[in-house]
């Protein structure tokens, strides 16, 4: 039987976040992967957005917690908590963004990195 390749430590990191964030119900998670990129400013993003600001706030907080306990990381910056359109969460190789629906439609930041390798999460809703 072959064994599990070993992850790394921003592919445990992602894997962390998506599963939080499908806890929380996110609505369509994104991975845009730079690495190889050139002046990409961090390897990943995870995108995903939530049907209210209480949702929002409750999958962006869920995310820390779950990363804090399953890898001991604590965000290096975080912002958007004050109206929950659009939270960001920092971890330095990898950014979280999550969105109200309309922010992300309007901000369409997966066009605008539509040259990042790009996984779509299935949540089967």
């Amino acid at each position: 039987m072959p064994r599990k390749k070993k992850q790394e430590p921003r592919e445990i990191l992602i894997e962390v976040i998506v599963n939080a964030m499908t806890d929380k119900i996110a609505r369509n998670p994104v991975i845009l992967d730079f690495t190889g990129m050139k002046g990409a400013a961090c390897e990943a993003f995870v995108i995903c957005h939530g049907s209210s600001r209480t949702q929002v706030e409750a999958i962006a907080d869920h995310v820390i917690e779950e990363v804090k306990l399953k890898t001991g990381l604590n965000p290096c910056h975080k912002e958007g908590f004050e109206n929950a359109e659009w939270i960001l969460i920092d971890y330095f190789d990898v950014v979280i963004h999550i969105f109200q629906e309309e922010r992300r439609k309007f901000y369409n930041i997966e066009q605008l990195w539509a040259d990042a390798r790009i996984t779509r999460v299935d949540t089967h809703d």
